[in-house]
C-alpha cells in the first residue's frame, strides 16, 4: 500500500476531534509518560490483528517512537518536538488519519496534554468505518481513556522522584 496518509500535510485532514487532560506534573514527564502509553495500548497483539485486519500501511512495532519514521501497528511518527508535539500518521483501506498530542505548559511545574485526532473517509465503505468508529462513540472511549492513564503514569512519576 503507497504511503499516501503521508503525502497528505496533517493540516490538510479532517478535525474529527480533541480531548485534553491537565496533570500535575511537567510536559517533560507527561512527554515520558507518553511513550509507554502508546506502545502499551497500540502495540499489543490486538493493534497488531486488528492493524493486519484493516490492511494498515504499518502493522509491526518498529525503530524509536521518539523520532519521526517510528512505528507501531497503525502508526507512523510523522513529527516529534519534545516535549511538545507528537503527531502519528496512518492509514488503511478507510481511513488516513493521525493523532496528535500537544502538550501545553502551564504555571507551576503543570502541563495540559491535548489529543487531536484528524481523519478522511473516503467512499462509501469509509463513510461506514466513520459511523462505526467514530459515531459510536468507541474512538472518544480510547482516547480519552488514554489520556487519563497518561496523567496517572506522569503524576506518579513526577511525585517518585
Amino acid at each position: 500500500m503507497a504511503h499516501r496518509a503521508l503525502e497528505i500535510p496533517l493540516q490538510e485532514l479532517p478535525s474529527i476531534d480533541e480531548h485534553e487532560v491537565e496533570i500535575d506534573a511537567s510536559a517533560e514527564s507527561a512527554w515520558a509518560a507518553l511513550f509507554p502509553i502508546l506502545s502499551s495500548t497500540f502495540g499489543g497483539r490486538i493493534a497488531r490483528r486488528t492493524a493486519v485486519a484493516l490492511e494498515c500501511r504499518d502493522t509491526e512495532f518498529r525503530g524509536d517512537l521518539h523520532h519521526p519514521g517510528g512505528r507501531l501497528p497503525g502508526f507512523v511518527v510523522a513529527r516529534s518536538v519534545a516535549p511538545v508535539m507528537l503527531a502519528l500518521m496512518g492509514e488503511h483501506r478507510f481511513s488516513r488519519y493521525a493523532l496528535v498530542f500537544r502538550i501545553d505548559l502551564l504555571p507551576g511545574q503543570r502541563c495540559r496534554v491535548r489529543a487531536e485526532t484528524r481523519a478522511m473517509f473516503p467512499g462509501a465503505k469509509g463513510r461506514l468505518y466513520k459511523a462505526g468508529v467514530i459515531g459510536t462513540r468507541g474512538h472518544v472511549f480510547t482516547v480519552r481513556r488514554l489520556l487519563r492513564t497518561l496523567k496517572k503514569r506522569a503524576e506518579k512519576n513526577a511525585n517518585s522522584r
